[in-house]
């Protein structure tokens, strides 16, 4: 039987969280309650990247092409959540991270994180 193969990752988005299931066994989640800022991260030739950020840097990566009108309407309940300013990021020609969101009341600082 020949099918569609399987793909490194599943994203599951409810009204608690964003939960990422990668094909090796391992998860990420991140409560919504939790995120203080949302990063995107663009690459040609590559998925485009959404990066949910805790208090503590870390998170949840979801790709672009994991994700659906479930996804976009949840972000905009995070207070002040800008979806044209996501979308521009998320469709710009340039290589780059672009931090789309910070919580009104964020943490001092956020470490840079490295994306594979």
């Amino acid at each position: 039987m020949h099918g569609n193969p399987m793909p490194d990752s599943y994203v599951y988005v409810t009204e608690e969280g964003v939960t990422r299931h990668y094909a090796d066994g391992s998860v990420e989640a991140l409560a919504w309650e939790d995120v203080v800022e949302v990063r995107v991260v663009t690459e040609a030739g590559e998925d485009v990247l959404y990066i949910l950020l805790d208090r503590q840097g870390e998170g949840c990566v979801v790709p672009r092409s994991a994700t659906d009108a479930t996804f976009l309407a949840r972000l905009r309940y995070l207070p002040d959540f800008d979806v044209d300013r996501l979308t521009l990021a998320a469709d710009s020609a340039h290589d780059g991270v672009v931090v789309v969101w910070r919580s009104p009341d964020p943490p001092s600082a956020l470490p840079d994180l490295e994306y594979d």
